[in-house]
Order: structure tokens, then sequence, then C-alpha cells
């Protein structure tokens, strides 16, 4: 277990999708994208497997929730910086959390 303190080290954000490319270079079908989590953080780069559910033009303004503080990732030729979130739609899939009402960008989940 976990004590709320553990949690609260775990920077969680709602970031808009700017940028989402093709990732032939991945194991797996992936796309790279470049997400705007406000002033605070910037842009920052990740890594995500969900070519199943969503095209790349679909992802582009879309709202999505990401972990800023982990160490950034080598994926392959690319670094991802943030842990873009997602549940498992129980085929294989995965679908992104995103906020369903309009936040700013930045926002810290608490």
């Amino acid at each position: 277990m976990i004590n709320y303190q553990d949690f609260e080290k775990v920077d969680i954000r709602v970031g808009e999708i700017l940028e989402a490319d093709d990732f032939p270079e991945a194991k797996k079908p992936a796309y790279k994208l470049k997400i705007n989590f406000g002033p605070e953080i910037g842009i920052k780069k990740s890594s995500v497997q969900i070519t199943k559910h969503y095209t790349r033009e679909e992802l582009l303004g879309k709202l999505v929730i990401g972990v800023v503080n982990f160490p950034p990732k080598q994926i392959g030729p690319f670094i991802s910086e943030v842990l873009t979130l997602g549940l498992p739609d129980g085929e294989g899939g995965v679908i992104l959390l995103s906020p369903t009402k309009e936040v700013p960008r930045g926002g810290k989940l608490f």
C-alpha cells in the first residue's frame, strides 16, 4: 500500500495534443504525440499505443491525462517524456483518459 504522501509525488496533469505522428519504428503500433501541458510544464513528447481506437487526425486538439514527472524513457529512436494514461478496452486496445469538460491545460489532478 501507499500513503497519501506517496500519491502526492505523482504529478498528473491535463494536456492538449498538438501533433500526432506515426511511429513505424515502435515494436507495437503506436503514435508519437506532442502534448501542451500549459505554461508551467510546456510541450512534452509521448509514445502511445492507441492506434486501435484513434486516428492521428481525431487526436489533434484532444485533451489527455498524463504523468509529467517520470524520467524520460527511450523507446527505440524516440524519447518519451510523459506517460499518457489510458485504460484497457478488454480486447488489447487502449482508451485514453480524457476530461469530458473544458479544463485549463496543465491542470493538476487532485
